[in-house]
């Protein structure tokens, strides 16, 4: 069985919370919806590292914990899910995902290991989940959609004090093939934004999801 994830995994991504590691190249992107994002260039791929800090108003971090890590529900506010499960690979459960492009783009798609953990570190409450490509599984490549062997993401949250969540996510991946700089830089500029407004959306429609079941 592969490794999925160590305690100083989880304690990397929460520490984060309290001290931003941004030293050695970290530089910042930009700042947009109450959201900060930093970026790495990566020397050998030619492409960026992200990290994320913001706060989430109106849902408390459990609910955004639950809304996360909720496939079913994900392909219901998430327009890009173009299909999303999570199975056993020979008795490995790992999470299928493949993910709308822009049109004359090839769809992406990706299979990947994933863990969460409620954490209770001095008297706080912390929630983490951790991601990452495992390319190892044995599911098959689809024709006309690049598999993504490169990815990984990890995202913590933690109460603000008030009745929001405050935020930290590293992400990462390769996504293969040419893309234009433009779609790169709308992903990371708009997407990462858009995309956490849109699980603040989902927070508040999650009860009435959860009762339709």
């Amino acid at each position: 069985m592969s490794q999925r994830f160590t305690d100083e995994d989880f304690q990397r991504a929460w520490l984060e919370l309290d001290e931003p590691q941004l030293a050695g190249g970290w530089e910042l992107f930009t700042e947009t919806m109450g959201v900060k994002i930093h970026r790495l260039h990566d020397q050998v791929t030619g492409l960026y590292e992200y990290k994320v800090f913001g706060v989430l108003s109106g849902c408390t971090p459990e609910l955004c914990a639950d809304v996360y890590m909720d496939l079913s529900y994900r392909k219901h506010w998430d327009g890009y899910v173009k299909e999303l499960y999570e199975k056993d690979f020979d008795g490995q459960p790992a999470i299928y995902w493949e993910v709308k492009y822009p049109a004359l783009m090839s769809n992406r798609d990706y299979v990947y290991i994933r863990d969460r953990r409620d954490l209770e570190v001095d008297g706080r409450k912390i929630w983490v989940i951790l991601a990452r490509s495992s390319p190892e599984m044995p599911c098959p490549e689809k024709s006309g959609v690049l598999r993504v062997k490169d990815y990984k993401q990890s995202l913590a949250l933690e109460s603000d004090g008030g009745s929001g969540t405050k935020v930290f996510m590293n992400y990462f991946d390769n996504p293969g093939g040419m893309i234009p700089n433009w779609v790169v830089n709308w992903a990371a500029k708009s997407g990462v934004p858009g995309f956490l407004t849109d699980m603040q959306k989902a927070c508040s429609k999650y009860e009435t999801f959860c009762q339709k079941k």
